[in-house]
């Protein structure tokens, strides 16, 4: 099984996968599974749009909210960031007056941005680098990040220091985290390369497109459309591996009854001018039979009744109260594609 998933959302969706296929992580490291376990495997292709530089460090928060949580050290009050972290560096920042000031680097995660910071600048890319900073974590699912390239989202917005309408182009965590996306905005763009520059784009990695082409079966988490798994599919290579996959692509919705869960994909899909519900977002994706990624469409009891032609569409449970519950979603997937 491999998913494509963004931060919180994909995280407990990945802990319902793991609990449903099983636990085989690094299988070219670890070898066969132990007996008595499952033979089964999950990848997960992880958004990388939300990464930046901060004070000199690599940051990559999908990657490491997904790691945290499979391994055990998630703040589950925040749902993001290190267990039982503090704040001295970020304390020590403020006092020299360093930039950006609107976003904390806590200080047990301030260790993993310094480690990956380290091997990339010795030149590792950024899929073994995650696998390294995995054997610290375990978390029973491969995580993968889409592109060893760089791919940040950012986001046009009305500059708020012009007096003229001016518009500007800041970086998605600027505008989530600082302006909590409360800004006038007019779209997004990816910014990078396949060299990490400036222009061009961003290619998938070599191990995301074989996690797609060569899984049984693919599932698109409830996680933002736009910048989660739009930004995934805006990577060199996603979109075509999907099309053309033999595994069965089954998305699932990220709202119910008309609202997301937390996060404010609302405000991602207005901006695109998608109504945030699950008819439009399931139309924006599509179905593979005509120009679209799925071949499958989870929609939430609430939202029975949603129909897109050529699309199978079955409404269940989409709460994610606990691994289990997820489980059973996941399967609810299954059938409904005939696996």
């Amino acid at each position: 099984m491999t998913v494509l998933v963004g931060g919180v959302g994909g995280a407990r969706f990945l802990e319902g996968a793991r609990e449903r296929f099983g636990v085989t992580p690094f299988p070219e490291k670890d070898g066969p599974a132990p007996d008595g376990a499952a033979g089964d495997s999950v990848t997960a292709v992880v958004n990388v749009g939300d990464d930046a530089w901060m004070h000199g460090v690599r940051i990559c928060p999908d990657l490491d909210t997904c790691m945290y949580t499979l391994g055990g050290g998630i703040d589950t009050e925040r749902g993001w960031g290190h267990r039982n972290e503090t704040w001295h560096a970020k304390e020590e920042l403020a006092k020299y007056g360093a930039d950006p000031d609107w976003f904390g680097l806590g200080d047990r995660d301030l260790a993993t941005h310094l480690i990956r910071t380290q091997m990339l600048s010795s030149g590792y890319p950024l899929t073994d680098v995650t696998a390294a900073l995995c054997n610290r974590w375990q978390p029973g699912v491969r995580l993968l990040p889409a592109t060893d390239g760089r791919h940040e989202t950012h986001v046009v917005v009305a500059d708020p220091e012009s007096t003229d309408g001016a518009k500007k182009a800041i970086h998605f965590q600027e505008w989530w985290v600082r302006y909590r996306a409360d800004i006038e905005t007019f779209g997004f763009a990816q910014v990078g390369g396949a060299d990490g520059g400036g222009s061009g784009k961003a290619l998938a990695s070599r191990a995301a497109i074989a996690a797609i082409e060569e899984a049984d079966v693919v599932f698109l988490a409830p996680s933002n459309p736009v910048v989660s798994i739009g930004a995934i599919l805006s990577v060199g290579g996603v979109r075509a591996a999907l099309r053309s996959t033999k595994a069965r692509v089954i998305g699932v919705s990220p709202v119910i009854g008309g609202a997301p869960l937390r996060g404010m994909a609302d405000r991602c899909l207005d901006v695109l001018g998608i109504e945030t519900s699950a008819q439009a977002i399931g139309e924006h994706f599509g179905a593979r039979s005509g120009n679209g990624i799925l071949d499958g469409w989870l929609v939430s009891e609430e939202d029975a009744g949603v129909a897109i032609d050529g699309l199978p569409v079955a409404a269940v449970p989409l709460l994610m109260s606990s691994p289990q519950a997820t489980a059973a979603m996941i399967d609810a997937g299954l059938e409904l594609v005939g696996l």
